[in-house]
C-alpha cells in the first residue's frame, strides 16, 4: 500500500493496516475483504490514512504549536484550557488540497456506486497507534451520522481530526504514557444503513458481565445506534447458546429480554440526526426477530472465528430494504482479559433493607459512599468530587470519564448493558446500576448509599453504608474429587457469573424462583383469567401484554431461565426440579388466591407430586412440562435432567410420569432422565421400587428429616429438636445410597448442611454417595472438605472416576469458542 495515498477504499483494507487507519476502519477492511463470501455483509466505504492526518499536522508548524500546548499542560495548565487551545488551532488549519480532493473523488465514487449522488454516510474517527491493541481509545473522538454532501463531509472530517484532542483524549493519552503525536486520526466514511427507520444496537460475543464464552448477546433498539452506546435507552437483548447454533435445527435463543426502548435517533430535517419519542407500540414490541437474531448471532460467530478473540460488533437494519449490516468490529478488551484462574467475590454481610432503587447490574462487586448527584460533567469542579462517591446522574457519555474514574460506584436513569456508563464501568472495575428509571429523584446529594451488584442480574441501592466483603478463590489450586460437587443455583441472571467453577453440574435449580421473580403469575391466572377479581385481571393483562396467547407468556418465562441455567454448565448434567411452592406460597403469586385451598398445615398439604396429575393444577404442570421440552427438544440443551419433588407413593409416580409422557416428556426419549426427590421416609423403604420408575435421587435433608423425626422444620419451638445428623436420619442416607446404586442409580444429595459442617460432608463421602450440591459460595470450601474425606476413605486412588453414573450430554455440535 503507497504511503502517498490519502483515502484508501475498505475493500484494500485489512487488519494489517491499523498503523495506518486505526483499527476501527482495519477491521472493516478486513470484514469486507475476507467475510463477505461467508455471508458478513459491511457498509462500504473508505478511509484516510495516518499520512493525510501527518499532512495536516506539518502544514503551517500546527504540530510544533501542539506540542507547546502539551508542554504547558504538564507545567499546570488547565486541561480545558489546553484542550480548546488545540481543537481551535486544528479547526483553523486548512486541510491539505490533496486530502480535499482524494475525500471528495472517494465520496462521489461511493455515489455512483450505490446509484445516487451525495449519498448520507456516517463519518467516524479512528486513532491509530502502534500499541492500540493493549489500549482502548473507543469512544474519545467524534462520530458524524447522516452527513450529506462534500462540503459537510469535509467539514466534519476536519472535526473528527479536531476531536484527536478532546479533554478525555488528552487525559486518557496522558494517564496511559501514550507521545500525544504519535497517535494520528484515520477518518472513516461509510455509507449509512436507514436504521432510523428500524434498529441499531450491539453485539458481545460472549457475555459482557461475567466473561461466559459459550453465548452471544445482542442488544437493540428503535432507530440509530447511538442511543444504545451512548445509553440513552433500556434496549432490548437477546441471548443465544453457540452450541446451538451451529445446529440448524435447533432454537439457539435461550432468553429474551424486551426493553423499554423510550427514545430513539432518527435522521433531523436539516441533515445530521435528533432523538424523539418511541410510541407504545414501539415500546413494547421487539426490535428484531428470531430469524434476524439467528442471522446475527451467526455473523457475530464468523467474525469471532476469523479474528479468533471475543468480539464487540455494532450492527443496524436498512427500514428500506430490511438488509441487517455490521458497522463496526473490535476485539472485546474487558472480560477477555481477566484472569480465568481466580474468582473474585462480593456478598452484603449485613441484612439489606428495601432497596431505594435498582436496575440493570454492571459488574459483579460492591461500592457505597456518599451520593453525587449531577446533571452534567461540568457541574462540579473534577477536584471537589469526593474520591469514592457515587455518581448518580442521568446518562453519561465519554466526558464523563474523569468524574467516574473517581467513583465508588456509578447509578444512572437510563442505558442498559451495552451503554456508555455500563462499558466504562466494567473497564474501571467499578460497580454500576443503569437504567434505573428514577435515582435521579429518589436519590439526594450527601446521603449514603450502597450499591450492590452482587446478587444477581438487578443491581441495587441500599440506603446505608451496608457491611460487605470481597473474596478471591485460587481456582487452579481447587482439587480434583471422586464425587461430584454440584451447584444449587435459582436465579437465571446469576447463572453465568458462575462458569468458572470447575463444578460438576447443577444438582438443583429450582422452578419456583423463576416463576416467583420472572412469571410472577400463577399459571392457573393465566389459563383461567375469568375466574380472576377485575384488578387482578388487570394486573395479568398489564404483565402479558403483548402476548396473544398468555399460556406462551409462562412458557417463554419458564424456558429462557431454565435455559440460562443450563447452558452456563452445558454439556455437564442440570437436574431441574419441577414446581414445589405450598398452597400458601402459590396464593401469594398473582391470581393465585381463586386456585389455592386454605391448608392447616401447607408443608405436608397439597405440593409436588400431588399437583400435577390433580384437576386443580393438572394444566399448570402441562406448561411446565412444555417449557422443559422446548429446552430440550428445541433448544437442545440435553443436559436438562427433570426432578419430581415430594412424590410420596408408587402411584403417584405412575401417575406424574404420564402426565409427563402426556406432554412430550417420555424418559428415556431423546435422553431424558428423571429423578426423585428422596424426602419421605417411603422413598427410603421403597427404594427399589422408586427406582423402576426414576433415573436418581436426589435426597432433600430438610424434608427428610422434618418427615423422619415429626418435626416441622419451620418451628422455633422445636427447633433444638430438628437435627439432619439425627441416627434415624443419617441412616436413612446410609440405607439408600447403596441399595439405589445396586441397581444403577445415582444418589445425591442437595442441601446447606454440607456447607456449614464439614463432618457431614465426610459422612456423606462415607456412604460413597455420588453428588453433592451446595450454593455456589460453598463451592471452594466443600470441595476442599470432600478431597479430604476422600483421602481418608480412599487414599490416593480418591481421584478415580466414581462410574459412568455422571455422563455428560451430547452437544449439538463443536462451539467454536
Amino acid at each position: 500500500m503507497a504511503s502517498t495515498r490519502h483515502v484508501i477504499p475498505f475493500a484494500e483494507l485489512g487488519r494489517q493496516d491499523v498503523g495506518s487507519v486505526g483499527g476501527k476502519n482495519a477491521s472493516l477492511g478486513e470484514m469486507t475483504a475476507h467475510l463477505a463470501g461467508a455471508g458478513v455483509r459491511v457498509p462500504p466505504g473508505f478511509a484516510t490514512t495516518a499520512d493525510a492526518y501527518g499532512e495536516l499536522l506539518d502544514g503551517h508548524g500546527l504540530r510544533g504549536r501542539i506540542e507547546e500546548q502539551i508542554v504547558r499542560l504538564r507545567e499546570g495548565a488547565a486541561l480545558d484550557e489546553v484542550g480548546a487551545a488545540i481543537r481551535s488551532m486544528t479547526l483553523a488549519e486548512p486541510l491539505p488540497p490533496g486530502l480535499r480532493a482524494e475525500i471528495v473523488s472517494a465520496y462521489e465514487q461511493l455515489g455512483r456506486d450505490e446509484g445516487r449522488a451525495d449519498p448520507e454516510v456516517a463519518v467516524r474517527s479512528s486513532a491509530t497507534a502502534e500499541d492500540l491493541p493493549e489500549a482502548s481509545f473507543a469512544g474519545q473522538q467524534e462520530t458524524y451520522l447522516n452527513v450529506r454532501g462534500t462540503a459537510r463531509l469535509l467539514e466534519s472530517v476536519h472535526r473528527c481530526y479536531a476531536s484527536l484532542y478532546t479533554d478525555r483524549a488528552i487525559d486518557y493519552r496522558e494517564r496511559m504514557g501514550f507521545d500525544h503525536l504519535q497517535v494520528a486520526l484515520s477518518v472513516g466514511v461509510q455509507t449509512m444503513v436507514r436504521s432510523d427507520l428500524a434498529g441499531a444496537g450491539v453485539i458481545f460475543t460472549l457475555d459482557p458481565e461475567s466473561g461466559f464464552p459459550e453465548v452471544i448477546v445482542i442488544s437493540a433498539a428503535f432507530g440509530l445506534g447511538e442511543t444504545v452506546v451512548s445509553g440513552q435507552v433500556d434496549p432490548d437483548e437477546y441471548t443465544v447458546f453457540k452450541p446451538s447454533l451451529e445446529d440448524p435445527e435447533l432454537d439457539p435463543l435461550i432468553d429474551v429480554r424486551v426493553g423499554a426502548k423510550r427514545r430513539k435517533a432518527v435522521y433531523a430535517e436539516h441533515g445530521l440526526t435528533r432523538t424523539v419519542d418511541t410510541t407504545p407500540e414501539e415500546r413494547s414490541q421487539r426490535v428484531l426477530t428470531d430469524t434476524e437474531v439467528r442471522l446475527l448471532a451467526d455473523w457475530a460467530l464468523t467474525v469471532e472465528g476469523h479474528y479468533g478473540c471475543p468480539m464487540d460488533l455494532e450492527w443496524a437494519k436498512d427500514g428500506l430494504t430490511g438488509d441487517l449490516w455490521i458497522v463496526q468490529a473490535r476485539p472485546e478488551t474487558v472480560q477477555s482479559r481477566r484472569a480465568a484462574s481466580t474468582l473474585r467475590r462480593c456478598r452484603l454481610t449485613a441484612t439489606p433493607g428495601t432497596p431505594l432503587v435498582d436496575g440493570t447490574a454492571v459488574g459483579e462487586a460492591i461500592g457505597s459512599g456518599p451520593v453525587v448527584l449531577l446533571d452534567t460533567p461540568v457541574d462540579l469542579d473534577l477536584d471537589r468530587f469526593p474520591s469514592g462517591g457515587v455518581l448518580v446522574t442521568g446518562i453519561t457519555d465519554p466526558d464523563w470519564e474523569p468524574i467516574m474514574k473517581r467513583a465508588s460506584a456509578i447509578v444512572t436513569d437510563h442505558g442498559g448493558r451495552t451503554s456508555h456508563a455500563a462499558i466504562v464501568s466494567r473497564e474501571l472495575g467499578v460497580p454500576a446500576v443503569v437504567g434505573t428509571g428514577r435515582a435521579t429523584h429518589a436519590l439526594h446529594d450527601g446521603q449514603k448509599v450502597t450499591v450492590s451488584c452482587a446478587e444477581g442480574g438487578r443491581g441495587k441501592v441500599y440506603d446505608g453504608l451496608l457491611a460487605y466483603e470481597e473474596t478471591e478463590t485460587d481456582l487452579a489450586g481447587i482439587p480434583a474429587t471422586r464425587t461430584h460437587v454440584m451447584l444449587n443455583l435459582a436465579d437465571p441472571s446469576a447463572a453465568f457469573r458462575w462458569w468458572r467453577l470447575p463444578a460438576d453440574g447443577v444438582g438443583l435449580a429450582r422452578l419456583e424462583f423463576i416463576v416467583a421473580h420472572q412469571v410472577k403469575a400463577h399459571p392457573m391466572a393465566l389459563l383461567h383469567p375469568e375466574r380472576l377479581a377485575h384488578a387482578d385481571r388487570c394486573a395479568v393483562d398489564q404483565l402479558t401484554e403483548g402476548y396473544l396467547d398468555r399460556t406462551r407468556y409462562f412458557t417463554d418465562r419458564l424456558a429462557y431461565g431454565i435455559a440460562r441455567i443450563a447452558a452456563s454448565r452445558w454439556p455437564a448434567p442440570v437436574v431441574v426440579r419441577t414446581s414445589d411452592f405450598k398452597t400458601n406460597e402459590y396464593a401469594r403469586l398473582l391470581g393465585g388466591r381463586p386456585f389455592e385451598p386454605v391448608e392447616a398445615n401447607p408443608m405436608i398439604g397439597w405440593r409436588g407430586a400431588s399437583r400435577y396429575y390433580s384437576d386443580g393444577y393438572r394444566e399448570g404442570f402441562a406448561l411446565e412440562c412444555r417449557a422443559l421440552r422446548r429446552v430440550r427438544d428445541e433448544m437442545g440443551l440435553t443436559n436438562v435432567i427433570v426432578m419430581i419433588p415430594f412424590c410420596r407413593t408408587l402411584e403417584e409416580a405412575d401417575r406424574v410420569l404420564d402426565v409427563m409422557s402426556e406432554e412430550g416428556l417420555r424418559r428415556g426419549e431423546n435422553g431424558l432422565k428423571v429423578y426423585v426427590m428422596a424426602e419421605i421416609p417411603a422413598n427410603v423403604i421403597l427404594a427399589e421400587d422408586f427406582a423402576e420408575r426414576f433415573d436418581g435421587f436426589s435426597i432433600g435433608s430438610n424434608d427428610l428429616t422434618q418427615l423422619t423425626l415429626g418435626v416441622d422444620r419451620d418451628s422455633e419451638a422445636l427447633a433444638h429438636v430438628f437435627d439432619e445428623t439425627d441416627p434415624a436420619v443419617t441412616r436413612s442416607i446410609e440405607t439408600l445410597v447403596p441399595r439405589a446404586q445396586s441397581v444403577g442409580r445415582t444418589v445425591g444429595l442437595c442441601g446447606q448442611r454440607p456447607s456449614d459442617d464439614p463432618a457431614f460432608t465426610e459422612f456423606l463421602v462415607k456412604t460413597g454417595i455420588d453428588s453433592i450440591s451446595v450454593a455456589p459460595d460453598s463451592f471452594a470450601a466443600v470441595k476442599q472438605h470432600v478431597a479430604a474425606a476422600e483421602l481418608a476413605r480412599y487414599g490416593e486412588g480418591r481421584t478415580a472416576p466414581s462410574g459412568t453414573r455422571w455422563p455428560q450430554a451430547e452437544q449439538p455440535s463443536p462451539s467454536r469458542q
